[in-house]
């Protein structure tokens, strides 16, 4: 028990850094296959997969809570070097990506898989909001079914190795407004405001649905075109990383760029950059 959910820690961890992929985290401790296996197969083997995955879940709720309080104050205090950082991690995860291709004769529908959705992230980037200004998650219907659609799609992602749930959040322009939320949320149930709760907890209650559903959805997908394509899938995860840094820096302020920020962002790239290099041996 008590090591299944460090594992859901590390996950929560990775899947709240973007450019950090959860899905990479759990190849490299070994369980990936086991939890795609436990929940594409959760009601055949319900009591088995439930042992498994509900540990796991608990660890990666309890990391996601904790380290979204330190994600808020870096963005508050520091976006340009934060959002460089960022694009550090993305871009040092591509060599694993490749890792997984070389040798490969490259054939036209890798090449069209790879520009499919290296486009796919320029559009969701274009019609996202600008992650300096803050996504509208008031409370009406539309976007209650935004959030769903968001928490599926970041969902999808965060178990597909090389790829960060987190990254998609940013392109989508919904990064730091979910964070917030989930700070401000849980302030209030410290505080005991209940009204707070319930307010911000309807924010976050379609976005988590969608989480679910995107889980859920995407497991067996990937279980099937892993098994069928997985040299295309993989191009396919290159585009998706490759362009994302450029969607990142497309929709970063930089009104507070200076020589300082400049420098200090350059060596935090580098930095992310290693640190990514390294996670991906």
């Amino acid at each position: 028990m008590i090591k299944r959910l460090l594992q859901g820690g590390v996950i929560g961890l990775a899947n709240i850094i973007p450019g950090v992929s959860g899905g990479t985290m759990m190849v490299v401790m070994g369980i990936y296959d086991k939890l795609i296996h436990c929940i594409t197969h959760l009601k055949s083997e319900f009591k088995k997969s439930v042992q498994f995955l509900l540990p796991i879940f608990i660890g990666t709720g309890i990391s996601l809570v904790i380290f979204a309080k330190v994600i808020e104050y870096c963005f508050a205090n520091f976006p340009i070097q934060t959002n460089l950082l960022f694009c550090g991690l993305i871009a040092g995860s591509l060599p694993i990506m490749f890792r997984q291709v070389k040798g490969k004769k490259i054939s036209v529908g890798m090449l069209v898989s790879f520009l499919a959705f290296f486009a796919l992230v320029c559009i969701m980037a274009w019609m996202g909001e600008k992650e300096g200004q803050a996504a509208d998650v008031s409370l009406n219907l539309v976007n209650s079914l935004k959030l769903f659609g968001v928490g599926v799609v970041a969902a999808a992602t965060m178990v597909i190795p090389g790829v960060s749930g987190s990254m998609m959040l940013m392109i989508m322009g919904y990064y730091t407004v979910i964070i917030n939320t989930i700070n401000d949320f849980v302030q209030a149930l410290i505080q005991v405001d209940i009204s707070g709760a319930f307010h911000y907890g309807m924010i976050l209650a379609p976005f988590g649905i969608g989480v679910v559903v995107g889980i859920f959805l995407i497991a067996k997908m990937i279980e099937i075109i892993f098994q069928k394509a997985r040299t295309h899938a993989y191009w396919a995860i290159i585009g998706l990383i490759a362009a994302s840094p450029l969607a990142i820096l497309s929709k970063t302020d930089w009104q507070g760029l200076s020589l300082i920020t400049g420098v200090t962002g350059a060596v935090l790239f580098v930095a992310g950059w290693f640190v990514a290099s390294k996670l991906s041996d």
